[in-house]
């Protein structure tokens, strides 16, 4: 898949292969190119979860921290996937405007500390049960679907759908 580089989802930090999994087939629906480190667990990860026919664009990273900071530097908005005191819940989350690079932390320990300078805008998922929050590659997905214009609310009157299904039955 060609390099659209508009919308980059970073899991760098990310343990669990069915994680990466999940994310490179959310990169394909979406477009989006995936930034990962150049190291022996992803590339194992990659073998593994990858089931598409053509894969997703991968920028493969060295230093994470670097990384981070060098997109912060040349204009990307850097969007953190994590609970925080200050978050935007994802359904005030707009279309991307410019070229964005959702991080992505650990299951456990989220993103880290060290990198929360570059970030500008965190996101989080407001949930009704008890769990604290959702699995990553699930929550990452929901934040590439609504940044990537894909996710949209119904804006056809109730009737409207009403009368639809009335009439396919």
């Amino acid at each position: 898949m060609p390099c659209g580089n508009f919308i980059t989802v970073a899991p760098l930090w990310v343990a669990y292969v069915t994680n990466l999994g999940t994310l490179m087939r959310t990169c394909d629906a979406v477009g989006a190119c995936r930034a990962v480190p150049d190291t022996d667990h992803y590339h194992r990860s990659l073998r593994t979860g990858d089931t598409l026919d053509v894969r997703p664009c991968i920028h493969w990273v060295e230093s994470k921290d670097s990384w981070v900071e060098q997109q912060s530097r040349r204009g990307a908005r850097i969007v953190g996937v994590e609970l925080g005191e200050d978050s935007t819940a994802l359904k005030a989350v707009g279309v991307a405007r410019q070229r964005t690079v959702v991080l992505l932390g650990n299951e456990t320990e989220g993103i880290p500390r060290n990198v929360w300078s570059f970030i500008d805008d965190v996101v989080s998922i407001p949930m009704m049960g008890v769990g604290r929050s959702l699995n990553v590659a699930v929550a990452g997905s929901l934040v590439l679907y609504k940044l990537s214009g894909l996710a949209y609310e119904l804006t056809r009157p109730a009737t409207a759908v009403r009368s639809m299904t009335r009439s396919s039955r």
